[in-house]
């Protein structure tokens, strides 16, 4: 029997880009695939399959926050960073989530995110010991799903159904991406929070992380850009990493994703993304770190972004660290 060319094509298999480093052996390694844009657009540095498409997961709200203002909401500041955040449930990120939810007459109830834990795990300790148990506004989409509601009430479009892909909101929400990246989205999916997910590729990431920052002022792009860099704990938590990198590198966006997805874009167009293929969290930093590097990027915060170390006991043993 004759072999198709499906059943014949060698599997792609991706590059290390980090390894597990226990008291001096490599114990494991994570592969994955990853963009570096040059500040004209072009690929400066392609590993692995750049051009396969992945999901973002929550590497695509700030398009979700772009097209919420391009529905007319009206978002700024520390509101709209919160519509385009993955937040660590701090006390100030439930806060605001609840002024939110009172300004536009909606309330938890009317969130079709699931209940959660902080995303931070300080403050899920701090929660639980305080009593707290699970709820939709501590879950770290919450803003982004308050902001939709409220765009819903405000264009007379359904409220039960926000989460469908074939929603007005959502069918905006696909064409800002679509837009943004610059490629035609290859899957729809369901998130962890039950949104819609398009996906796309990792080089198209990078050109909407690019075309974020490049964007003119006033444009929706550009005023999710601008909030989530003058607000970034609202975007993150006061311990990630995407909030220090926006904090301490002037112009930059920063957003990860679940399963190991990471967009970043500087103000003058050299733009990244990568993902790491097993989801591995713990290697996003060290190879986060290593890529800022390889784009001309310099400073102690890539240091405090990097380091991940690993334990044996309660002393330091190991590391994980880039590969490329």
């Amino acid at each position: 029997m004759t072999s198709t060319s499906a059943e014949s094509a060698t599997p792609v298999i991706s590059p290390v880009l980090a390894e597990v480093v226990r008291s001096g052996f490599v114990e494991g390694r994570h592969r994955g695939s990853l963009v570096l844009l040059a500040a004209d657009g072009s690929v400066e540095l392609a590993m692995g399959d750049v051009n396969a498409p992945v999901f973002p997961r929550s590497a695509n709200k700030p398009m979700q926050a772009a097209a919420v203002l391009r529905a007319g909401l009206e978002l700024s500041g520390e509101r709209l960073a919160l519509a385009a955040a993955s937040h660590s449930g701090e006390g100030f990120h439930r806060d605001l989530v609840q002024k939110m939810l009172a300004e536009y007459r909606l309330t938890a109830a009317d969130l079709q995110c699931p209940p959660d834990l902080p995303l931070d795990a300080v403050e899920a300790e701090t929660y639980l010991a305080a009593g707290a148990v699970r709820d939709r506004v501590t879950m770290n989409c919450s803003g982004k799903h308050a902001a939709m509601l409220a765009v819903c009430d405000l264009n007379g479009w359904p409220r039960d159904s926000y989460l469908d892909p074939s929603h007005p909101l959502q069918q905006l929400i696909l064409q800002v991406v679509e837009e943004a990246a610059g490629e035609r989205v290859a899957a729809v999916g369901t998130d962890g929070c039950g949104a819609p997910l398009m996906a796309i590729s990792l080089t198209g990431l990078a050109r909407a992380f690019r075309h974020f920052v490049l964007a003119p002022e006033g444009t929706a792009e550009r005023r999710v850009a601008d909030a989530m860099r003058a607000h970034p704990e609202y975007v993150a938590g006061t311990r990630r990493p995407d909030t220090w990198l926006m904090r301490e590198i002037p112009g930059a966006l920063s957003k990860m994703g679940a399963e190991a997805v990471q967009a970043f874009a500087l103000p003058d167009g050299r733009a990244l993304a990568f993902k790491v293929d097993d989801g591995g969290i713990r290697a996003l930093g060290p190879v986060l770190a290593r890529a800022l590097r390889q784009a001309g990027v310099d400073g102690e915060v890539l240091a405090r972004v990097g380091r991940a170390p690993l334990l044996g006991g309660a002393a330091e043993v190991g590391e994980i660290r880039a590969a490329f």
